[in-house]
């Protein structure tokens, strides 16, 4: 049993369910994730094997046929998943992050028509705040829904979709017309309908094709472009307009647990990769791991893939007592992000010139990683949220 990443207090039933994760990784995802990531190939496989696992269905309730597990539960198979390939997590995050949207805030009609099928994974979700001009500014919306005799007309380029092509219900933020004098409040969250693929997928909806990416590999990340697309009513999330900003950001809220657990797993395999080359390159020798230089650098990797671990599994447990955890959120992704592209680095220094090869796993994690800095919302507007947040805190009297 490793010794980092362990996780105290957990039910027999998380340690099975992690267990079971931890076998498929190694024996399904290690394999076979390099060559799928440098061939950008979707994971079909890895994706069906997701699906007999339950993966798509553990935080859906047993009364729409899920598991019912916690954020922690889910939070820690990510970190393991991760640990295996991080775009195999980025499969199953933003379908986690639309159900967990649904659970929360949709109408029972709603979560009777979407959840079982999306335990099943039958349906596919995604969800989509970013434009092409904007991205952590989300009151800036441009996407607008227009009210019509029969619902809405939406027309509007989204960017930056996470499984745009794969899935098949995506969560779409446009700017209605509510007459609130708050932008954040003229928002709302709409369950669009499409059909796998790229090209026009349904009425007034066109997906491009994939975008180029350094990394994040084999899983499509998309634009999509709206078009006067006719939507009914009943398929504003919630039934009530102007709440997308806080549908969104609750949602972003647990995404921001997802990315601290990604990051975990990308750190957790570096280091793993670090401290086996170490023992066995030699220089001088003996193994490079018996040099000071590289001993006290493998001590402060592990330092960091445990300090990263702990917070993130904070800020889940804190979700999961029904809490408000931004600021517990922000400050794992924040520290989980920067350690994974810390450790990342350490253990390319310690891969010497073959870290520089694509033939060895770790050039695979350098590229991966940067994306963690980034992905829901930079560590520049995590420190915003959390410095806020303190201020009210902390306020003097």
């Amino acid at each position: 049993m490793p010794r980092l990443c362990q996780t105290d207090g957990l039910t027999d039933d998380q340690t099975q369910i992690l267990a079971a994760v931890r076998t498929f990784v190694d024996e399904k995802i290690l394999p076979v994730a390099t060559e799928l990531e440098h061939a950008d190939e979707y994971p079909t496989e890895i994706v069906e094997g997701l699906k007999e696992l339950g993966m798509f269905g553990l935080m859906i309730p047993e009364e729409y046929d899920g598991l019912g597990e916690s954020l922690l539960t889910y939070a820690l198979c990510v970190e393991e998943i991760a640990r295996g390939w991080m775009s195999v997590s980025g499969v199953i995050n933003t379908h986690f992050i639309l159900a967990y949207m649904l659970m929360k805030h949709g109408t029972d009609e709603q979560k009777q028509t979407y959840l079982p099928r999306m335990a099943a994974g039958e349906v596919r979700g995604a969800f989509s705040m970013s434009e092409p001009g904007l991205g952590s500014d989300v009151a800036a919306v441009k996407t607008k829904a227009t009210q019509t005799d029969s619902g809405y007309e939406i027309t509007g380029q989204k960017m930056w979709l996470t499984n745009g092509g794969t899935s098949n219900l995506v969560a779409v933020l446009c700017k209605t017309d509510e007459g609130a004098d708050s932008a954040y409040k003229n928002l709302t969250t709409f369950l669009v309908e499409k059909e796998p693929g790229f090209g026009e997928v349904t009425q007034g909806i066109t997906v491009p094709g994939k975008i180029d990416k350094m990394g994040y590999k084999g899983i499509d990340t998309t634009e999509m472009v709206l078009e006067s697309h006719q939507i009914s009513a009943d398929q504003v999330l919630g039934g009530k307009p102007g709440q997308g900003f806080y549908q969104m950001m609750d949602g972003v809220e647990v995404g921001r647990v997802n990315v601290a657990a990604r990051a975990c797993g990308i750190a957790n395999r570096a280091f793993e990769l670090g401290i086996a080359y170490a023992q066995q390159r030699e220089t001088f020798g003996k193994p490079i791991a018996q040099h000071q230089a590289i001993l006290f650098r493998l001590a402060e990797m592990a330092t960091k893939v445990e300090t990263a671990h702990a917070m993130m599994v904070r800020a889940a447990r804190q979700k999961d007592a029904g809490e408000r955890n931004d600021v517990e959120a922000g400050m794992a992704k924040m520290v989980a992000s920067e350690y994974c592209n810390e450790v990342v680095q350490d253990s390319f220094r310690i891969h010497g010139g073959y870290g520089y090869s694509k033939e060895y796993e770790i050039e695979r994690l350098y590229r991966e990683a940067a994306f963690m800095l980034i992905g829901e919302g930079t560590s520049d507007i995590q420190k915003m949220i959390i410095g806020r947040s303190l201020l009210k805190d902390y306020r003097l009297a």
